[in-house]
């Protein structure tokens, strides 16, 4: 299934297609990836796995390679960009799940994903881990807003 990782952030995403595109010229392996952005490869899957499901970049055989709607999204201004990102988070998780309800708390989208069995929210920060990626991919975008406790679909 497609989620985008809690542990992922869209300046992860713009580093990650920046270097791959500037000094791999698209292409390169985890090894190489994990050197030049000096992390471990705990920190870099997180934004890894969610750039594969958002259809920036493709990943097989331990090579990366920068898809053209990941060229698209780096060359593009923040406006297209948040359009671009709003687009891909259609299919992935939990905003598909958010996209059904159309109107939600923070609550109801965590049991709404739980009986699709998607369990990454179950833990004491689930709740804090799913308001910052709604906050973080889905405000951003402009696939969702938020008002008081309230989150609806633009």
């Amino acid at each position: 299934m497609k989620i985008v990782d809690p542990g992922a952030r869209v300046a992860d995403l713009l580093g990650l297609l920046s270097i791959l595109q500037n000094t791999f010229n698209g292409k390169t392996d985890l090894y190489q990836l994990e050197k030049e952005m000096e992390v471990d490869l705990d920190d870099l899957m997180p934004i890894v796995y969610t750039a594969s499901y958002l259809g920036f970049i493709t990943v097989g055989e331990g090579d990366i390679i920068i898809s053209d709607k990941g060229i698209d999204f780096l060359n593009s201004n923040i406006k297209k960009r948040k359009e671009i990102l709003k687009e891909s988070l259609l299919d992935v998780e939990p905003f598909a799940t958010a996209k059904d309800l159309k109107s939600f708390t923070l609550e109801e989208l965590k049991d709404s994903l739980e009986k699709k069995g998607i369990n990454i929210y179950n833990s004491p920060e689930g709740l804090y881990d799913l308001q910052i990626t709604l906050s973080e991919w889905g405000i951003y975008s402009g696939f969702i807003s938020r008002h008081n406790d309230i989150y609806k679909i633009n």
